[in-house]
């Protein structure tokens, strides 16, 4: 593969939003995110609120996340075949409906723990649909050259919402109730509908849609691909392990807020903030870094350690001075580990496999948090909210142990990559 031109540092991510259409794409997408994280926050707390259990936590996490394992594949497929920007734009349309439909809900009185688990299984089956489509659509807003910071960029916008949006939806829902939140969110995603309009795609920016058989045989072939790639298959293998055992802590965190630190929805806000804090910070750093392989390769790996690590650290105590620390570390760890993997998956890609590929990195992504949250919030029951955490942190030091050692052959892989049949 050949390294992608031009300097690392600051200069790469200026030269990025440079590009027109990403930097609509980036501005719309910033407030639409805020909003998001501040509806998360706002389901968290009314979960709790409404139940009282680290069960139900887990259920509405999987919820939110676990439908994008059903329809990913599909959806990768789709986003190999049909128009990106649209299916982002039907898509964002419909998650904006969602939260209206929330909103009248909770201000009226009428939410209940199961209508609320209905409507987040919901918004996970649109969002399982758009995953796909939005990442495989930022080749498409930016030069080859400028991809790894665009990515990275995503990642920092992300995570500043993860960053803004708790400290907002906290100061809301004590100053307005839950409901407040969830009309901001419906409110945001106007902003990135009004983005997406604006935006107009070259004809030579766009990748040319093969002519294939079934759906079916489609969502197959990019499964296949990817698990015989000696590359991308121990990158998502490595990925899949940290978003089952380590990520589900965002998930759990009302949980720790009210159990463990004894806290309310202020304390909440400052627990998921500082995870964000720490991503920015994480995903800053990386953006200033070029698109090599061989480096982007080790930091992804190496990032899998010192997340682990900070994992045990938060779990070990109910001191916030260590907690906070703890949970900077793993928000910046768990940026460089997903937005490493994800850029080097973009790069090393054939292009004809894009969406199914990405779509695969979303289904770890959204679905393995998903899983995780289910089991370790049952477990948490009789458990406690720390110990399947400890655990899951030890289980993902062996899969780095054995991945760690393969990583010169990873890398070699990325750098030729394999060409669709």
């Amino acid at each position: 593969m050949r390294k992608p031109a031009g300097p690392s540092g600051f200069g790469g991510i200026a030269r990025a939003l440079r590009n027109p259409n990403y930097g609509l794409y980036t501005a719309g997408n910033a407030a639409s995110l805020i909003g998001t994280w501040m509806q998360r926050i706002a389901v968290g707390w009314l979960t709790w609120q409404l139940t009282g259990s680290g069960a139900w936590l887990g259920a509405m996490a999987f919820a939110d996340l676990f439908p994008t394992v059903i329809i990913g594949p599909i959806a990768g497929a789709a986003a190999d075949r049909w128009d990106r920007l649209r299916v982002t734009k039907i898509s964002q349309a419909l998650a904006m409906a969602q939260s209206v439909v929330l909103f009248l809900l909770t201000i009226s009185g009428l939410i209940t723990i199961e209508l609320l688990l209905v409507l987040t299984a919901a918004l996970g089956v649109i969002a399982g649909f758009n995953q796909p489509a939005r990442l495989a659509l930022i080749p498409s807003l930016v030069r080859r050259e400028d991809l790894p910071a665009a990515v990275a960029i995503n990642s920092i916008i992300f995570n500043s919402a993860r960053f803004i949006g708790p400290a907002v939806a906290g100061l809301m829902i004590v100053a307005g109730g839950i409901s407040a939140a969830f009309a901001a969110n419906a409110v945001s995603f106007i902003f990135f509908l009004a983005a997406l309009s604006r935006i107009r795609l070259e004809p030579a920016t766009i990748e040319p849609r093969m002519e294939r058989g079934s759906l079916l045989g489609d969502v197959a072939a990019g499964i296949r691909y990817s698990a015989h790639h000696p590359g991308i298959a121990p990158l998502l293998m490595l990925l899949t392990i940290v978003c089952i055992c380590v990520r589900p802590v965002v998930e759990l965190l009302p949980g720790f807020a009210a159990a463990v630190f004894a806290s309310g929805a202020e304390g909440l806000a400052v627990l998921t903030s500082t995870v964000g804090a720490g991503a920015v910070l994480g995903g800053l750093w990386l953006a200033r870094r070029s698109g090599d392989p061989a480096g982007l390769t080790t930091l992804a790996l190496g990032n899998t350690l010192v997340l682990a690590l900070a994992l045990l650290a938060f779990v070990a105590s109910d001191r916030w001075w260590i907690a906070l620390p703890a949970l900077a570390v793993l928000g910046a760890c768990m940026v460089v580990t997903g937005v490493g993997t994800q850029t080097l998956l973009q790069l090393s890609v054939d292009g004809s496999m894009r969406g199914r590929v990405l779509s695969l990195y979303g289904i770890i992504f959204r679905g393995g948090p998903a899983v995780g949250a289910l089991i370790m919030g049952i477990v948490s029951e009789r458990a406690g909210l720390r110990l399947p955490l400890a655990v899951g942190a030890v289980v993902a030091v062996l899969a780095w142990l054995w991945t760690w050692s393969s990583r010169s052959r990873i890398t070699d892989a990325l750098e030729e990559p394999e060409h669709a049949d």
